[in-house]
């Protein structure tokens, strides 16, 4: 339950006119939020926005004139205060990743609970931000692609072949022999796959590398240090 004593102000933005009166009863039964005026559409929930400006904005994502990542990059650009929850029948990584990256603070799916959908109000008029258990390991799972991309991407071909080895427990100088390389280039190149991959020994760098997926568990032995 929010700490002050006024009522939470809220906006709610989507085109049915039934799951709208649904949402309002929902959000009004504590008597601690106030719906303070309805959108069918995302012009009418920008103009409403502006003249209302209230504490938090519930918006659907697909809504006709502007769509719900649109009204959330608008407020983002000239209401700082206004939070944004988004509640949507829509789960889909880009969805979510798109409304999140244009400043949304809390995703919250239509099959929520009415407690989950006030909690989430609550959280998100509180600075918190609130995701429906589904759309967090979505977007965990998306951070961590992302992460596993961009350091796939930071080392190269030869590093790779260097880590695929070690993987495998050939020593440095077994590497140096199978590419044909000196044992101090080898020496070189882990050096540079532990500082891209923040391990500290051969063991971590195969390890993460696993973790990653780049490497199979089953491909090889534990590294000798």
């Amino acid at each position: 339950m929010p700490s002050s004593a006024l009522p939470i102000r809220v906006l709610l933005a989507d085109d049915h006119t039934v799951v709208r009166a649904g949402i309002r009863r929902f959000l009004e039964q504590p008597g601690d939020i106030e719906v303070i005026a309805e959108a069918e559409d995302g012009e009418a929930a920008k103009a409403l926005i502006e003249q209302y400006k209230p504490d938090v904005a519930v918006l659907d994502i697909q809504m006709p004139k502007a769509s719900g990542i649109e009204v959330t990059r608008w407020i983002r650009a000239n209401l700082q205060g206004v939070g944004v929850l988004i509640l949507t029948a829509y789960d889909d990584t880009p969805y979510v990743m798109g409304v999140l990256q244009a400043g949304a603070n809390g995703y919250v799916l239509k099959t929520a609970s009415p407690e989950e959908l006030i909690q989430a109000v609550y959280d998100v008029h509180a600075g918190k931000s609130a995701l429906d258990a589904s759309i967090a390991r979505k977007v965990m799972t998306q951070m961590f692609d992302q992460h596993k991309a961009s350091a796939y991407q930071q080392l190269t071909e030869r590093e790779m072949e260097v880590l695929q080895l070690t993987a495998k427990g050939f020593t440095n100088k077994a590497i140096a022999v199978q590419l044909d390389i000196s044992d101090r280039t080898v020496q070189g190149h882990l050096a540079h796959i532990f500082d891209k991959l923040q391990a500290d020994s051969r063991t971590e760098a195969v390890m993460r590398a696993v973790s990653l997926g780049w490497i199979s568990q089953s491909a090889g032995t534990i590294p000798e240090e």
